[in-house]
């Protein structure tokens, strides 16, 4: 086995844009059973081993590109940290090469890099300097970084006193001001309050525009927020490398699946699949006719939105135990007919039809409105509706839900339509049959200026009421 140190260069002329190379790369451990096996083995050294090898990664090959920004997702123990660990140099490889070009800056475990005998002054002077700052260089960003950690006077008082908040603000103030080309940043958001999450995500938005980001979170909507491809890890070895939205969403269903199996439940299914832009066609042209649709075509008027109808062949992951199945999901107006075109703001039927393969109690179904990112505008479920004298039915029966709201005005792109019906309670319950990217319809015109999404405004108005 070669062992190959991550190199840190500056990127030469005529670079392929490749950042970060990772090629083969593995991490082994040796596991001695007692201390004194661990000194026999010094003692004899490769005449006998008295140890067991323990991969924490192995066969990782991942290629990052200037600019692109990479989340990395997988359980507790999969390796995520150690990968991180060797990209970012704290760490050797094992086997395998990895080459990264241009100043790297790493929020790794909680408090790493600092001296927690130090003060926080002391370790910002600290740190900044191992990242490549001189002394003048920090003395100029020293009120800027200290502005960012927000922490006050206990900046001069030792890091052992610090919160693990405090830690995380003062840590990620550094790295934030250090023009870092590669920034690394493992599971720092999930530290500290909501503000200060909200600045640091204010941050790495900024940061996407000039830097390459690698970011590691169990936050599923923050990586698919942030990032466009992800690398699922497992057991230490690589599960799948894709578009973010389309790991994140077997990841979770892999996860749940798996949580189930522990709790005794049969074998889930899980199906993948998506919609092709042929698929989409043909059942936009197959939907039957609606008289908006065509008197805006006649009138050359483009509607703001086009509704492409449910098809079972052509949705995205699924996954459920599948004693019911969702046979069907609508968006229709209140008066009953099916929509294919919308403004923005009417009042809509979402309507998801459920077929009991078994008898079920405690039926609950719900949905879940996602923009091109994966991330979750709005949804609801029956569950509360019904909390009293939740649905019900035996097999063979057909359970019909039926969501009415006010359908939100929203920028130009593509949104899906997640649907699931489960059997239990809100915080107790199996998944019976979930379907990503079940229904989708597109935003074609933009007349929001701020935000995800845009509500129908009852009034505007300003009035002058006087006074000096």
């Amino acid at each position: 086995m070669s062992s190959e140190p991550a190199t840190h260069q500056m990127p030469e002329d005529g670079d392929d844009r490749v950042v970060i190379s990772v090629r083969g790369v593995g991490k082994s451990y040796r596991m001695y059973d007692s201390p004194a096996h661990r000194l026999w083995q010094g003692l004899l050294g490769k005449r006998k081993s008295f140890f067991r090898e323990f991969w924490a990664l192995r066969g990782i090959d991942l290629e990052v590109r200037r600019g692109e920004t990479v989340g990395i997702i997988g359980r507790n123990g999969s390796g995520k940290s150690t990968l991180l660990q060797m990209i970012a140099g704290t760490l050797t490889p094992t086997e395998g090469e990895i080459q990264v070009h241009g100043r790297v800056a790493a929020l790794l475990e909680l408090g790493s890099g600092f001296n927690p005998e130090f003060t926080g002054r002391e370790n910002v002077y600290l740190n900044a300097t191992i990242l490549g700052l001189s002394r003048q260089q920090i003395d100029a960003r020293i009120a800027d970084i200290l502005a960012f950690a927000d922490i006050g006077e206990f900046i001069d008082q030792p890091v052992r006193s610090y919160s693990s908040g405090m830690v995380v603000r003062l840590a990620f103030a550094v790295i934030a001001h250090v023009d870092a080309d590669v920034l690394i940043v493992d599971e720092a958001l999930a530290v500290g309050d909501a503000f200060f999450s909200q600045k640091c995500m204010r941050f790495l938005r900024d940061f996407q525009k000039r830097g390459t980001l690698l970011f590691v979170s169990h936050d599923a909507a923050a990586v698919t927020n942030l990032c466009a491809r992800a690398l699922w890890l497992e057991n230490g070895r690589p599960r799948m490398v894709a578009d973010a939205q389309d790991v994140v969403e077997r990841y979770m269903a892999e996860q749940h699946i798996a949580e189930r199996a522990q709790s005794g439940e049969q074998e889930f299914v899980v199906v993948a699949a998506k919609r092709s832009s042929k698929q989409e066609e043909s059942a936009h042209a197959a939907s039957l006719p609606d008289f908006r649709e065509d008197a805006l075509r006649e009138a050359h008027a483009l509607p703001r939105m086009q509704i492409f109808q449910f098809d079972p062949d052509s949705v995205g992951a699924q996954f459920g135990v599948q004693q019911a199945v969702i046979e069907g999901v609508e968006l229709r107006a209140t008066d009953g007919r099916m929509l294919h075109v919308l403004d923005g703001g009417e009042v809509v039927d979402l309507s998801i039809r459920v077929r009991l393969r078994n008898a079920l109690d405690q039926v609950i179904v719900g949905f879940y409105v996602k923009d091109r990112l994966g991330q979750r505008l709005f949804g609801d479920n029956t569950y509360l509706a019904y909390v009293k004298n939740p649905p019900k039915g035996r097999a063979g029966e057909v359970l019909k839900s039926r969501f009415r709201f006010r359908m939100p005005i929203l920028p130009a792109g593509s949104y899906m339509i997640d649907v699931a019906v489960a059997s239990g309670s809100q915080l107790e319950h199996t998944q019976q049959h979930w379907i990503h990217d079940a229904l989708e319809f597109r935003a074609l015109d933009d007349t929001i200026s701020f935000g995800l999404m845009g509500l129908p405004m009852l009034e505007i108005a300003v009035a002058n009421e006087g006074g000096v």
